[in-house]
């Protein structure tokens, strides 16, 4: 991994260290990359080592139907997963190489217990 830390270098390596899990697939769904934190979050399925293999083979079939759907339209999804202990914000969403394309990208990110909504155009009294 390069540590570079001149981002203006086409060597830069931003997703990385990425504290988000980042998951890519190509067109058929083999998953051809993970970052640091996705490699974490799928530890106990083989981490990194689950790069060259199939999202069908560790999805069960109604989560590869909507794998399949996505990659066939060309499409993602994005939506809130709760288990009681933990809310992530999950988004998957088509990626394109020379403009055509070229699979699936997932991110995962972990949730706070308490998220605020911040409207734009409206006083929060946040700041932002």
């Amino acid at each position: 991994m390069n540590r570079n830390t001149n981002t203006n270098t086409k060597d830069f390596d931003w997703a990385e260290d990425y504290p988000a899990a980042i998951t890519v697939c190509d067109r058929q769904g083999t998953i051809i990359a993970m970052n640091r934190a996705a490699g974490e979050n799928f530890r106990r399925h083989g981490g990194t080592d689950l790069i060259g293999s199939s999202l069908f083979a560790c999805h069960s079939p109604a989560s590869g139907k909507a794998i399949a759907r996505m990659l066939e339209r060309q499409e993602g999804a994005t939506y809130i997963t709760d288990n009681g202990r933990r809310r992530r914000l999950v988004q998957q969403v088509p990626w394109y190489q020379h403009g055509r394309f070229a699979g699936l990208v997932e991110t995962i990110i972990d949730l706070p217990a308490e998220l605020p909504v911040r409207r734009r155009g409206q006083a929060t009294g946040a700041g932002l």
